[in-house]
């Protein structure tokens, strides 16, 4: 699952379980959602050390063409 499908599903029986009572159903949601939200902060620092290392390549490689 993706972080977010693993929030949405998560909330979702977060909720499921505050409503019918079940605090194990409401536990297992809020640890997907925490799992979730913890997958897309993962992704998100990810994409922003690829795009600086993508910087770093077309910087160096603009100085390659200048010598």
């Amino acid at each position: 699952m993706t972080g977010d499908a693993d929030r949405l599903a998560g909330k979702t029986k977060e909720l499921g379980g505050k409503v019918t009572g079940d605090r194990e159903l409401e536990t297992e949601g809020k640890t997907q959602h925490a799992e979730g939200k913890a997958e897309n902060a993962i992704d998100d620092a990810a994409a922003k050390v690829k795009g600086s290392v993508n910087a770093v390549k077309d910087k160096l490689s603009r100085d390659d063409t200048t010598r």
